[in-house]
C-alpha cells in the first residue's frame, strides 16, 4: 500500500511539474501558482527540482520577465541585460555628477523595459529608479522638495512607461492582425490554386500516332495560363492553350472562367470558329475589353495527318518538320478573345508527317530574361526543338522548361510558363 501511495504521489508530482515548466506559462496564471505553492507547502519542491534538466529554472525566469512577443524572438537574456545595465550606468552617472540632476536619464532603461519586459516588472522598476535617483542624486534643500521631486519623477516615469507599453501593445495587435490576414489570404490562394488545377488535364488521351505532353508552371500560387486536350474521336484530338492578360488572382479568375467555357463549348462539338466567337462574346461581356485572352485552338487528325488551328493573338505555335528540319511558325490570324465585341478569325491548315513536332507555348517561356535583360526568345526555342527532336514528347517538354530556367538562373520566370507539345509518330517513330 505504501509503495502504491508513493507511486501515485510521484506520478502526480510529475504531472504538476510538467504544468509548472510549460513554455507558455504566465506568472499571473493562478493554477500554476497554486501548483508551485502546493509543492513548497509539502516540502517536495527540492525532490522535484532534483530531476529538472540544467538551465530549466533560468529559462523559466527569463520567460517570466519578458513580454509575450519578446519571449519568443531573439535572445531572452539580452533585454534584461540592456535594462539592468543601463539602470546601473545611469545610477553611476547620477552618483559622480554631484552638481547636476540626471534623473531624466532613467527614462532610457524604463523605455527599454516598457518595450520588452512585462508590465508588472516595468512599473516595479519605476520605484527602483526613483529610489536610486533619490539615493545618488544631488541633495535637496528641504524634505518637502525631496518628496515633491520624487513624486514628480514617479508620475513622469509612470506616464512614459504607460505610453510606450500602449504603443507596443497596439503594434503587437496590428502585427497579429496582419499575420492572420496574411495566413487567411495564403489559404484562399491555395484554395484558388486547387480549383485552378481542376481545369487542367489529369490524364493524357491515347490517340494512335500521337504523343502528347503538357505542363503549366505558374509564377505565383495561381496563374493565368491554361491548356487542355480533348479527344474528339479515336483518331482526332482538339488542343487548346490560352494566356490571360495580367497576372495573379484576377488573371486566375478569368482563366478559370475561360477554361470552364472552353470545356463547355468543346463538349458541344461546335466548329472552331463558332467556339471562338462564343468565347469572345462571353469574355467581352464581363471584361468590357479591359482584360482579354490569347489562345490557340486546334484539331489534330492522326488518320488524315492534318492540323487545323485558329490563333487568336497568341504566340505563334512552332511546327518542326522532320523531313526538312525546319521550324515553321503558325502565326496569329485575329485579335485576342474578349478585346473587341466582334472577332473575325480564319482557320489555317497544315499537313503533318511522321516525326513532326507541334509546340504550343505561352510568353512566359520566350520572354524569360537572364540577369542582363536578354530574353530566351523564339530563336532559342526553335533551335532547342530542332536539336532535341529525337527525344520523346515528355523529355522534350521537360528540356524546354529546364533550358528556360537555366537561361534565367538567378532571375526566375516573371510570368506563367506553359508548354503543350504533340509529337507525330504515324509510322511508329
Amino acid at each position: 500500500m505504501a509503495a502504491q501511495n508513493a507511486d501515485a504521489t510521484s506520478g502526480r508530482l510529475k504531472n504538476d511539474w510538467r504544468l509548472f515548466e510549460t513554455p507558455d506559462r504566465n506568472v499571473d496564471n493562478i493554477p500554476n501558482r497554486v501548483v508551485a505553492v502546493d509543492l513548497l507547502r509539502k516540502g517536495q519542491l527540492m525532490h522535484v527540482m532534483a530531476g529538472t534538466p540544467p538551465g530549466t529554472l533560468t529559462s523559466l525566469s527569463s520567460r517570466s520577465l519578458l513580454r509575450g512577443e519578446a519571449a519568443v524572438v531573439g535572445p531572452q537574456w539580452l533585454p534584461m541585460v540592456l535594462v539592468f545595465g543601463s539602470i546601473g550606468a545611469v545610477a553611476y552617472a547620477d552618483f559622480i555628477a554631484t552638481g547636476v540632476s540626471l534623473g531624466y536619464l532613467y527614462i532610457l532603461p524604463l523605455g527599454i523595459s516598457a518595450m520588452f519586459l512585462r508590465s508588472q516588472i516595468s512599473y516595479g522598476l519605476i520605484a527602483v529608479c526613483v529610489f536610486l535617483h533619490d539615493l545618488f542624486g544631488p541633495p535637496y534643500p528641504s524634505q518637502e522638495a525631496r518628496i515633491t521631486h520624487n513624486l514628480t519623477a514617479l508620475i513622469a516615469f509612470a506616464f512614459v512607461v504607460y505610453v510606450i507599453q500602449r504603443y507596443v501593445k497596439q503594434r503587437e495587435q496590428l502585427d497579429k492582425a496582419v499575420r492572420q490576414q496574411r495566413d487567411q489570404l495564403l489559404q484562399e490562394v491555395e484554395l484558388a490554386a486547387g480549383v485552378q488545377r481542376m481545369f487542367l488535364p489529369i490524364t493524357r488521351p491515347s490517340i494512335p500516332g500521337l504523343e502528347i505532353a503538357g505542363m503549366m508552371q505558374p509564377v505565383g500560387g495561381v496563374g493565368g495560363d491554361y491548356y487542355d486536350y480533348v479527344p474528339v474521336n479515336e483518331h482526332t484530338i482538339q488542343i487548346v492553350i490560352a494566356d490571360v492578360s495580367g497576372k495573379g488572382v484576377p488573371a486566375a479568375l478569368l482563366m478559370s472562367a475561360t477554361a470552364a467555357a472552353v470545356k463547355l463549348e468543346v463538349s458541344e462539338k461546335r466548329d472552331m470558329l463558332e467556339v471562338v466567337n462564343r468565347l469572345n462574346n462571353g469574355i467581352h461581356s464581363v471584361s468590357d475589353g479591359n482584360r482579354y485572352v490569347t489562345l490557340v485552338l486546334a484539331d489534330i487528325d492522326a488518320l488524315n495527318r492534318s492540323f487545323r488551328y485558329v490563333n487568336c493573338g497568341h504566340n505563334p505555335a512552332l511546327l518542326f518538320q522532320a523531313r526538312t528540319r525546319d521550324v515553321v511558325p503558325m502565326n496569329s490570324s485575329c485579335f485576342p478573345v474578349g478585346m473587341f465585341d466582334t472577332i473575325n478569325c480564319e482557320i489555317n491548315r497544315a499537313d503533318l508527317a511522321a516525326g513532326d513536332i507541334l509546340v504550343l507555348y505561352t510568353d512566359g517561356i520566350t520572354e524569360a530574361e537572364n540577369s542582363e535583360g536578354e530574353e530566351f526568345g523564339v530563336e532559342r526555342l526553335s533551335a532547342l526543338i530542332r536539336r532535341d527532336s529525337s527525344m520523346s514528347a515528355e523529355r522534350l517538354m521537360d528540356n524546354i522548361f529546364q533550358s528556360a530556367e537555366d537561361f534565367c538562373q538567378g532571375v526566375g520566370f516573371k510570368d506563367d510558363a506553359t508548354v503543350l507539345l504533340v509529337k507525330c509518330g504515324f509510322d511508329g517513330t
